[in-house]
Parts: structure tokens; C-alpha cells; sequence
């Protein structure tokens, strides 16, 4: 006997359009534990993302408090917050969780260099929403270590890119580290104005980029989540949002890459 749907229904169901899909498992991707690291646009919008797909269980990690130049790219922070100088963390998951109250999002306050060894290898999935090298380096190394799955998404202006990092099976993001990379890991700086012998540049930002590379961001960590390794983006997504064009940028495992085994060459 056919199941009687009164009219309405359907609308009831949050997760009812998205269920249409035949891949979509909500219950893998409710179960999945996600480690957000960068509190800024991308990770405002990454974070906003992940909840709106599904994903209950997360933990952000930044240091950083709001300002005012934040405002116009961080769904999460308002005025109240850049007079407060209140810190990152805190504003996105307040208002993460009026966002889906059965959320369960906690942050960390320290520097992702800091935390426990055991920390990262406690995360299913490892999402980078960063723009220093160093700790973007940091999580690549211990992620694939530790056979983690980790999304790396980066913008300046209206360009882009996102990085898939599968172990064993990819390049990882250090392959397509150069030696000015290297020569800006090695300074020493501090967004927070603590103990600071460096200083770079503010870099451009743009929040239409910003939500095309999020949204990648977001996508693959989906497809990860659900098994769909053959889909993954396996080099460098590259956006420019002034030419209006997206492409695949092909990456080779660097031979002296301390992260790949000789097995893996």
C-alpha cells in the first residue's frame, strides 16, 4: 500500500531536497568530525557551509579577534563583535549555532603548531582556511601522517585555489611549495601583535571568490565523506574571477618530498 504524503510534508524535512540525491548519506556526513583551522572569510563561509550540508560534528581552530575590516566577508561577525574585539572563534560558533541549534561546535584558541600531537589525528576530515604558510604546512604534514584526509583553500583577490590532499594516493601541498614559500614560512610573524619580529602585507580579498573557493572547499569534503575518492579534485583547482575561468592545474609528487615514501614514487 502506497504511504499517504499530505501536502506540506516534504517541506518539514530540512534535509529533504538534498536527500533527492542518490549519493547523499546524511548520517555519514552527521557522524563525520570536521577540523576547521582559520577563523577569516573562508572560514566563516566554510563553516556556515558544513552545517547548511549536514555536518554536526566540528571544531574551529584561530586565534585572532574581529575588527572591523572583517565585516564586509564574515557572515558570522557584526559590529558588536569588532568593538568588542571579540575573538574569532567565539562570535562564529555563537552564531553557528543558531544556525542549526543541534550543532555541536567547540573551538581552540591556540596556534594549530601548539595543540597536542594527538589532536589532529583525532578529526576525520582536516579542512585549511589559512593564509600562513607555516601552520598551512603544519597540518599538511601531520595529516598525512596520519592517513587524514585534508582540503586546503586559499584566495587573493579574485583568484583562487583549492587543493585536494588524499595519503598515499595524491601530491601533497607541499609538492607545490617554491622557495619563496619556504623564505615566508621562516619568518616569524603574528596577526594578533604578539611578539612580532615580521610583518606581512595585508593581502586583497574578495567575497565573491571567496565563496566559489569555499564552496569547493566544501564539495570535496563531501565527496571524501562519501567515498567518492574517483571525483576528487587530484591536482589544484584554480579560480580567477576576472578572466571567469576555472581549471585544473596538474601537480606531481616532488621526488625530494620528505612526506612520500620511496613506495609511493
Amino acid at each position: 500500500m502506497a504511504e499517504t504524503v499530505k501536502p506540506g510534508d516534504l517541506d518539514e524535512d530540512k534535509y529533504e531536497r538534498s536527500k533527492r540525491l542518490e549519493w547523499f548519506d546524511l548520517d555519514k556526513i552527521q557522524r563525520t568530525r570536521v577540523l576547521v583551522v582559520g577563523g577569516g572569510a573562508i572560514g566563516n563561509e566554510t563553516v556556515k557551509n558544513l552545517i547548511l550540508a549536514g555536518f554536526r560534528k566540528i571544531t574551529l581552530v584561530d586565534m585572532d579577534r574581529v575588527v572591523r575590516s572583517n565585516l564586509n566577508r564574515c557572515i558570522f561577525f557584526d559590529e558588536e563583535d569588532a568593538e568588542r574585539r571579540r575573538l574569532k572563534v567565539e562570535a562564529i560558533v555563537e552564531k553557528a549555532r543558531k544556525l542549526d541549534k543541534e550543532v555541536d561546535i567547540d573551538y581552540r584558541t591556540e596556534m594549530i603548531q601548539k595543540l597536542p600531537e594527538d589532536f589532529i589525528p583525532s578529526y576525520d576530515l582536516v579542512l585549511g582556511c589559512l593564509d600562513n604558510v607555516a601552520a598551512r604546512l603544519h597540518l599538511n604534514a601531520h595529516c598525512y601522517r596520519h592517513g587524514i584526509p585534508y582540503v586546503d583553500a586559499a584566495t587573493q583577490g579574485f583568484v583562487g585555489k583549492v587543493q585536494v590532499v588524499l595519503p598515499k594516493e595524491t601530491p601533497c601541498l607541499e609538492c607545490g611549495m617554491n622557495k619563496t614559500h619556504v623564505k615566508i614560512m621562516e619568518e616569524r610573524f603574528s596577526c594578533t601583535g604578539e611578539d612580532v619580529t615580521f610583518h606581512v602585507p595585508k593581502m586583497a580579498a574578495e567575497i565573491t571568490t571567496t565563496s566559489v573557493v569555499s564552496a569547493i572547499q566544501t564539495r570535496e569534503s563531501i565527496k571524501l565523506v562519501l567515498g567518492m575518492e574517483k571525483e576528487l579534485i587530484r591536482n589544484v583547482f584554480y579560480y580567477d574571477g576576472m578572466r571567469n575561468v576555472s581549471e585544473i592545474l596538474e601537480l606531481d609528487r616532488n621526488p625530494e618530498c620528505a612526506h612520500h615514501p620511496v613506495s609511493e614514487k
